[in-house]
């Protein structure tokens, strides 16, 4: 079955332009097993099917790697780390900051973190727009949180003057655009296809309108 798993994961990889190491699939997996052992109690994903994880929360999640800029990056309302644990561990030069409102989640993150030594990792229970770090953020991840206008509101503060906002949504462009306040526009719309599944999803890069006053 991990052999399996480990094929269905690296050739799945592959298909979207992204390379994972023996150590960074071994990881992929692993982290698969503690979601699976953790939602037992704490419902962390609705979905239950172990090859639907693998491709749903870990695939598609590194579909977002090769759009990324900057090296400081933020997910926000990350609950069980989608999309920032397999981001983290496909990509350990860089940091992740995951940020989560509930206990419970942000203490299976740290259980990841502990078991899988990821040390380019940092994991705050906080609720976004309350929270007020030292530094601000190059790329700030969502998916599943909000809709693009509250979305835009809460994360203002920590987005840098040269920052984007990539948000994993189903939504149209036109259904986002029109949310997207004056200050703020869509650089950047890509659809995400894993091959061989019949589903897609959009990544949509907002950054600062030119001139914004931070």
């Amino acid at each position: 079955m991990a052999e399996l798993e480990t094929q269905l994961l690296s050739s799945s990889a592959r298909s979207i332009g992204i390379s994972l190491s023996d150590m960074q699939l071994e990881q992929l997996i692993a982290y698969v097993d503690l979601l699976e052992k953790w939602n037992r109690t704490y419902n962390l994903t609705s979905i239950r099917d172990r090859q639907e994880i693998l491709l749903r929360h870990v695939v598609e999640s590194l579909a977002v790697l090769p759009l990324l800029q900057g090296s400081n990056r933020l997910d926000v309302g990350t609950g069980a780390g989608i999309p920032g644990i397999p981001l983290a561990i496909a990509n350990r030069e860089f940091r992740y900051t995951l940020i989560d409102s509930n206990g419970k989640k942000t203490r299976f993150l740290a259980e990841v973190k502990r078991q899988l030594g990821l040390t380019n990792i940092q994991i705050e229970t906080v609720r976004i727009e309350s929270w007020q770090p030292k530094t601000v953020y190059d790329a700030v991840l969502t998916r599943a949180f909000a809709d693009v206008k509250t979305t835009l509101t809460r994360i203002s503060h920590v987005l840098s003057k040269e920052g984007s906002l990539y948000a994993m949504t189903t939504d149209s462009v036109a259904k986002i655009d029109t949310a997207i306040p004056d200050n703020m526009c869509l650089l950047e719309a890509q659809e995400i296809r894993v091959p061989g599944q019949d589903w897609s999803f959009n990544v949509m890069i907002i950054g600062r309108s030119q001139g914004a006053v931070v």
